[in-house]
């Protein structure tokens, strides 16, 4: 009884296995047959019934020979659609752009310059990660508003592009946060500042310009004597601006300390500096004053200008 129980098992495995093979050399013999015809109306049922990967093999070789064609256009809208199914936006928002630029006129095309910038959409990272497919996705969106400003498809672009400029300003936040931490202070206050000039609107913007202040206290602390008048006035002048500009702050006690801090700082580097005058060997020690263990030469990316 066991044995043919297992007989009956391996006929039925050898018939499935006839049948899938069968179907397989079916679409074989029609993906390498010169039947273009066949294989245009076979690729879109295949997509229809969304079977993409199936679809892709049969519209790969038709791409080319039908070219120039009446039939050529569905072709390529059913191509970049059917990447897009896939998920490879690259090779889509590349069909996407063509089929719009070949096809001017067609009632496609909007759709297929929307289609391309929302794949650069899709492909774009996390903040953390390179950013360069956020800012051409942000670009190819907003020549999609400049060439269709009457579109349907404006209000979602428009809310694509903040998405992306939010991810940007998280971007811009996370790394400026990362000069204060890793101790380049010079290269904090800098990025604070061209975040918030940037983001004018950020919701970090109360926080960024605390942090700005806690830098450049920082910053005036490990320079040499003969800068560091200067750097706490400078950091007196931006806790003041920040008193002045978030008068019910939870930051306000520690700026006002920062105050306190630079003004006491500032008498004490007067009298070191006036000691210097009269004594050679204070004045040779500040000169020599090695500040790189303390404060790290500013690796300033672009946009970042040293501060005097």
């Amino acid at each position: 009884m066991f044995k043919k129980q297992l007989t009956l098992l391996a006929g039925v495995f050898a018939l499935l296995l006839i049948t899938l093979g069968s179907c397989k050399s079916k679409y074989e013999k029609l993906r390498t047959s010169n039947d273009n015809a066949k294989k245009y109306s076979e690729g879109i049922k295949l997509y229809n019934k969304k079977e993409y990967t199936k679809a892709l093999g049969l519209f790969d070789e038709l791409v080319t020979r039908y070219r120039g064609r009446a039939e050529a256009e569905d072709l390529f809208y059913y191509y970049a659609y059917t990447n897009y199914k896939l998920k490879d936006y690259t090779s889509a928002r590349y069909h996407f752009k063509t089929f719009a630029d070949t096809y001017p006129s067609s009632p496609r095309a909007e759709e297929c310059r929307f289609m391309s910038a929302y794949c650069y959409y899709l492909d774009s990272p996390i903040f953390s990660l390179d950013q360069e497919n956020t800012t051409k996705a942000i670009e190819s969106l907003q020549y999609f508003i400049n060439l269709y400003p009457k579109s349907d498809r404006v209000p979602e672009a428009s809310k694509l592009i903040q998405n992306l400029r939010d991810k940007l300003e998280e971007k811009s936040y996370a790394n400026s946060k990362l000069y204060l931490t890793i101790g380049d202070y010079q290269a904090a206050v800098i990025s604070f500042g061209n975040t918030l000039r940037d983001y004018p609107d950020t919701k970090y913007a109360e926080e960024l310009d605390f942090l700005t202040i806690k830098a450049q206290y920082q910053y005036a602390q490990h320079s040499r004597e003969d800068k560091q008048e200067d750097r706490f006035n400078q950091d007196i002048a931006y806790a003041q601006q920040f008193i002045d500009k978030y008068p019910k702050s939870k930051f306000l006690r520690d700026a006002n300390d920062y105050i306190k801090s630079s003004n006491q700082a500032i008498i004490r580097t007067k009298n070191i500096l006036a000691e210097a005058g009269f004594n050679p060997r204070v004045a040779k020690k500040i000169a020599t004053k090695d500040t790189s263990k303390t404060q790290p030469p500013s690796e300033k990316p672009v946009g970042l200008q040293k501060i005097p």
